[in-house]
């Protein structure tokens, strides 16, 4: 028997389940009706919220597929594989009893949102931060009980985020509170704050004394939990082997395609020829200034070429990374979709401390030469991630506009795929550097896809990771162990090239189907209008409810 709730009622409901038990999330949606809270990752929340899901996964069969439209029939598929992939991460991925990092950069970003974003009076929002200072020490105790035995690369990496953690909270948070006028609330944030504070050092102590001597977990997925990740997650069914021959296929084609243009430049040898362009890099402290330049250039070339719509009313402040977030060199912070009122996002660069020694502000710097700074502005403002908030800010379905909906094949896919297309459209067409950037982060995103499969599915070591993007991308060998440490904890980020891959196909395949009719702008724009729903969706809503062509090819 089919029950007679609608799938709009259901999505409303599972939306609301999933911001009451992910308040962060939440904050970051621009839906602030659980702002003083923290996720509760005790063992009972987790349980519980397990038995929702599996009530939530039994509510969505019992809806009459008759009773859709023919767009409900696309995006009930999606929603099947939500709830799936929620329990998948819950009971098999279980990310909660491995990972130190997840409890730090919850804390961290949780708090940041409040500050960042001004949706409420400031008084206001400061209390709110205060009761989640207060909760500071619950959710570590959660840490504390969950994490027994994670792989010591994820204490590692845990212990760098709480400690940048640590710095926000005492140092960062309250220079952003310093105009609260309420003593009283001042004098409870600085008490709070200090419990907090000890609550993370408490942690930090327990990591390092406790755990990490016995830190002896595996890291890897294996090729069953990948590949259903991908499949849940973003729709993907390809298998591994497969994946990875397609990686390798355009990781070649993309360095024949760089040194091609290297050679154009001077005859040089490439490795040579990236070394020397890299030295060419924003001056200490001039980062963010010749960001800014970079992205009121970027916006006026698109609206120039009709590339793809800019709505406006949003703006974007170019700036220096918090410090609990530099151990990211570039990132694109936006308020919620559902806002009510457009406010400022934030396109954070991490620059070099005043304290490094001389040789390692070079080394840092030198990712950010002018030709990959070009292509790191496209891909966070214009026309990558800056650009999509503000077509996503304009969609009407809560379930595609939600950001816990969010594909990361598409949301980054989208951001990867503008790096080349705005290239490809004859940005700075005289200046061999652009190109050279947007082909030396292409190969960056190759090597991910790569290495990210050969460490889950494989028996690939970070220490080799490490020397694939050093030799097959030409990157520092601090930044290819970056690289390399981020595709242990963070198997996902696969999906940057994947996304891109499947992106131009989608373009490909509609063009043929179009014929002389088709046209760029109104291509993105209906891409961006659809949400950032996983690619299969995309495909038939774009192409027909029944295509069924391959998503990668």
């Amino acid at each position: 028997m089919y029950s007679a709730e609608s799938l709009g009622h259901f999505v409303d409901e599972y939306l609301a389940f999933l911001h009451e038990t992910h308040p962060t999330s939440a904050t970051f949606d621009g839906v602030h009706l659980h702002d003083d809270l923290l996720e509760d990752y005790s063992r009972q929340a987790i349980d519980t919220r397990v038995r929702e899901l599996g009530a939530f996964g039994r509510r969505l069969a019992a809806i009459d597929p008759a009773a859709l439209t023919v767009v409900e029939r696309v995006e009930r598929p999606f929603l099947e594989d939500d709830i799936q992939a929620r329990l998948f991460e819950l009971e098999d991925i279980r990310t909660w009893e491995r990972s130190p990092q997840l409890y730090a950069e919850l804390l961290s970003t949780s708090l940041a949102s409040q500050v960042l974003f001004p949706y409420a009076p400031l008084t206001e929002r400061a209390r709110r931060v205060l009761s989640k200072l207060r909760q500071a020490p619950r959710l570590l105790q959660a840490a504390r009980e969950n994490i027994k035995e994670p792989p010591g690369l994820f204490v590692k990496i845990g212990l760098e985020t709480l400690r940048g953690t640590l710095r926000f909270v005492e140092e960062d948070l309250p220079r952003g509170l310093a105009d609260v006028d309420d003593l009283g609330l001042l004098s409870d944030l600085a008490d709070a704050t200090t419990e907090a504070a000890d609550a993370l050092r408490g942690y930090i102590e327990h990591l390092e004394r406790e755990v990490a001597p016995r830190a002896r977990g595996a890291f890897r997925l294996g090729r069953e939990r990948f590949e259903q990740k991908l499949r849940l997650e973003e729709g993907m069914t390809t298998p591994s082997d497969r994946l990875l021959a397609i990686a390798m296929r355009e990781l070649h084609a993309t360095q024949d395609a760089f040194r091609r243009e290297a050679g154009r430049l001077d005859g040089g040898d490439p490795h040579e020829v990236w070394r020397r362009l890299k030295a060419d890099h924003p001056p200490v402290g001039a980062l963010v200034s010749t960001a800014r330049e970079q992205v009121n250039e970027l916006l006026d070339f698109i609206r120039r070429r009709d590339l793809v719509s800019v709505p406006g009313g949003e703006t974007v402040v170019v700036a220096a990374s918090p410090r609990f977030y530099r151990w990211t060199f570039a990132s694109m912070w936006t308020p919620g979709p559902f806002e009510s009122r457009a406010m400022r996002a934030y396109y954070y660069l991490t620059d070099v401390e005043t304290s490094w020694p001389a040789d390692r502000k070079e080394e840092h710097l030198r990712d950010f030469n002018y030709g990959a700074l070009w292509a790191i502005s496209m891909h966070e403002v214009y026309p990558g991630h800056f650009l999509h908030y503000q077509h996503l800010r304009r969609v009407t379905s809560k379930l595609r506009k939600s950001i816990l909906f969010a594909a990361a094949s598409f949301v980054e896919g989208w951001a990867h795929y503008c790096e080349q297309m705005i290239v490809d459209a004859g940005f700075r067409r005289d200046d061999p550097t652009v190109r050279l950037g947007q082909l030396a982060e292409a190969l960056i995103r190759l090597c991910r896809f790569v290495v990210g499969i050969r460490l889950h599915t494989g028996d690939l070591s970070v220490e080799q990771g490490m020397r694939f993007f050093r030799d097959e991308a030409f990157m520092e060998e601090p930044s290819a162990r970056r690289e390399a440490e981020r595709g242990a904890f963070d198997p996902s980020y696969v999906v940057y090239s994947a996304g891109k891959l499947m992106l131009m196909k989608l373009r490909d395949d509609l063009k043929a189907s179009q014929g002389g009719k088709f046209v760029p702008r109104l291509f993105h724009d209906s891409l961006l209008g659809n949400g950032h729903l996983p690619f299969p969706l995309h495909r038939r809503l774009l192409l027909g409810e029944d295509d069924r062509g391959e998503l990668l090819e």
